[in-house]
């Protein structure tokens, strides 16, 4: 019996988006265009009486999808000063935040559930690059949580020292993953609440030191702006950390009370309160305390706040810090779990990984999210940032993409919300957002990825020149150069043999040097290409009527010369 597929089918002449099953077989499209009277049952039917996220919790879990608080902006001032640094969280929303959350809500009512971008890049793209956007996105929000336990400790550290190394210290980031993780298994509406009471918290003592510093602001600080002395890569990483990630909660939408006028509403409010959250403690901080801006690096917000409020007040900080990072754990791993188990609704995974626990949430996701955090937790802040934003930029072209590929493709499908831009802006869109990416984060991801991709390319060379060698013995076996046993193919097709030899070569001879095998390989083959040559010019003199499907325009005599 064959197994189903659930794919996403899109009907623009009804403008509805709906799920249907197919039979699993090579023709099946992923995404496929059926008429009014094609039956499709709900993908609602097996989750209807289970508890829906409501309007407040769904913002406050975009929050801590994307912020968390202004823990983490300091280096914008220590980069390059007050003014820019205020500018950059103003303008920077409206060139990033605000188009990743438009497209999100597009793109999040018109498929409102679970999976959220997996589903929208499979269904303009196809499966495979829907699973590619997968497997990235997921292990780019592990890398992401396997940062904020360590956050967490290194903010108590200061009170616990024996926290800083050691045994404690991973006894520590277990325990407290452990107990993060039975959270997000008891239930999203338990973490969506939870992340309310967080956030409240997490906000408040900014509130609080922007009171208090009113009498001691000079607005004349804010304006102080050195642009000969601005360290331009770690301002544009510092934005682009803090603003990122808007698309996280569409992995979730299925879980989402009403989500096509839910989802909207939340990610604007989610755009308004992350960027607050950002200028007012900024504003604070700047236009209160004179200006040093080494002594401006993460953490300097809590002395900022025993500066204008004193030791209790720097304790509020410190600990709203280590409550956001918590906060920032539970929404990214609802996030990943249950994008694996819309991944696994769609067939890009076994079964298995669909199954809810009794309190509806994704329990194997929960479970591989965090036995992914358990295992990234030893990576330094620097490495999980660099390979976190390498993903989630491939990512997010992505994404782009099958937005612009979806209103091409399905113009009159459904869109509950719908940005009021053109297919022509939205490429231009596109365009902007991969120099973003390139711009914001160019350092050290980008070596990564050249380092990556260096590495791959050495596996490309070898795959394809196994394939011509061990295709070359099965050839000469045919002519009778080598014994039969040669000629013979696996299952597959494939040279077996050839293979092997291939293999044992590569063995044999990899105890050479590097420019060992570059002398010895040049001089072969230009011995091989002399006789490569010849052979050519042969065969013009010997057959010059032969058929050649391809023939170079030049006689024989010009190519002898």
């Amino acid at each position: 019996m064959k197994k189903k597929r659930r794919i996403i089918t899109v009907n623009p002449s009804s403008a509805s988006v709906e799920m249907s099953h197919f039979s699993s077989n090579n023709e099946a499209p992923y995404s496929t265009v059926v008429d009014d009277e094609t039956p499709s049952p709900s993908p609602k039917a097996a989750t209807d009486k289970i508890r829906k996220v409501s309007m407040l919790p769904l913002i406050f879990l975009i929050f801590y999808e994307v912020s968390g608080g202004p823990f983490g902006v300091e280096d914008s001032v220590n980069a390059a000063g007050p003014l820019l640094a205020l500018l950059g969280f103003v303008i920077f929303p409206f060139i990033w935040s605000i188009p990743e959350a438009l497209i999100t809500a597009e793109m999040g009512t018109m498929f409102p559930e679970n999976g959220g971008y997996v589903v929208w890049v499979s269904s303009a793209l196809g499966p495979f690059w829907g699973f590619q956007q997968g497997w990235m996105k997921w292990l780019s929000g592990v890398i992401d949580n396997a940062l904020y336990p360590v956050l967490f400790l290194d903010y108590l550290k200061s009170g616990v020292p024996a926290l800083g190394s050691g045994l404690p210290r991973v006894a520590a980031i277990l325990v407290l993953t452990l107990m993060l993780t039975y959270l997000n298994y008891r239930g999203l509406t338990i973490v969506g609440w939870a992340a309310v009471a967080m956030g409240v918290f997490s906000i408040l003592p900014f509130a609080v030191m922007g009171l208090i510093s009113i009498p001691q602001l000079e607005p004349s600080r804010w304006l102080v702006m050195d642009l000969g002395n601005v360290n331009w890569n770690l301002y544009l990483n510092t934005l682009f950390w803090n603003l990122n990630y808007w698309d996280s909660i569409s992995t979730l939408a299925g879980e989402v009370e009403n989500p096509n006028q839910t989802l909207p509403k939340a990610l604007y409010y989610g755009v308004i309160l992350v960027a607050l959250s950002y200028i007012f403690p900024l504003l604070t901080g700047t236009g209160a305390i004179p200006l040093e801006r080494e002594l401006w690096t993460d953490g300097y917000f809590s002395d900022v706040a025993k500066a204008l409020g004193g030791a209790w007040l720097r304790w509020w900080v410190q600990a709203a810090a280590a409550t956001s990072n918590m906060g920032m754990f539970l929404a990214e791993m609802s996030s990943d779990s249950f994008q694996l188990l819309g991944m696994a609704e769609r067939g890009m995974l076994p079964e298995f990984f669909a199954k809810r626990s009794r309190y509806g949430t994704p329990l194997l996701g929960i479970l591989f999210s965090a036995s992914g955090v358990l295992l990234l937790s030893w990576l330094s802040f620097q490495e999980i940032v660099a390979a976190e934003n390498l993903l989630y930029c491939v990512g997010m072209i992505l994404e782009f993409i099958a937005f612009v590929r979806m209103r091409m493709k399905h113009p009159a499908a459904s869109r509950p919300y719908k940005i009021p831009i053109g297919t022509y802006r939205a490429w231009i869109a596109i365009a902007t957002k991969k120099l973003e990416c390139h711009g914001a984060i160019g350092g050290g991801w980008l070596r990564v990825w050249v380092q990556v991709a260096a590495a791959t390319s050495n596996m490309g060379m070898f795959i394809a020149e196994m394939s011509s060698d061990s295709f070359q013995l099965l050839g000469m076996a045919e002519l009778g150069m080598l014994p039969e046993v040669f000629a013979k193919r696996s299952r597959y097709g494939t040279p077996l043999l050839g293979i092997v030899c291939s293999a044992s070569g590569v063995l044999l001879l990899s105890g050479l040097s590097f420019h060992e095998i570059v002398a010895a390989e040049n001089l072969l083959y230009c011995g091989g290409m002399v006789l490569e040559f010849v052979a050519f010019v042969r065969m013009r003199m010997k057959y010059p009527a032969a058929s050649r499907p391809y023939k170079i325009p030049a006689g024989t005599v010009e190519m002898g010369q």
